[in-house]
């Protein structure tokens, strides 16, 4: 069982930052596979970004260049660094995890955090 706690969201203008953290409870972190996907309102859950154990990354087009996934295997967390951020960017964030290959479809994943709530305003 893995349990996932984010952290870090809250409100910022268009251009600003934020990073999110993603702490996870486990012995086996280090060997799952980690993705952030975000939900706005009235919006179906859309992926962001995932990373492979090994550090292998894969991004939407819409935040490739923006956005940087990295994992820390001694801290049980992994991290999702948003620059240059849009309004469109406003959504509900989620950290999954998965025992397995990356992959960018959201109920291929196993475990799920509460999210948290990232606000751009113009």
């Amino acid at each position: 069982q893995v349990q996932l706690v984010e952290s870090g969201g809250g409100l910022v203008q268009t251009g600003g930052s934020l990073r999110l953290s993603c702490a996870a409870s486990g012995r086996t972190f280090s060997s799952y596979t980690m993705g952030w996907f975000r939900q706005a309102p009235g919006m179906e859950r859309e992926f962001v970004a995932t990373i492979h154990w090994s550090g292998t990354t894969y991004y939407a087009d819409s935040v490739k260049g923006r956005f940087t996934i990295s994992r820390d295997n001694a801290k049980n967390t992994v991290y999702l660094q948003m620059n240059s951020l849009k309004v469109e960017d406003t959504a509900v964030y989620y950290c999954a995890a998965r025992a397995g290959v990356v992959t960018t479809v959201w109920d291929e994943y196993h475990y799920w955090g509460q999210g948290t709530q990232v606000t751009v305003s113009s």
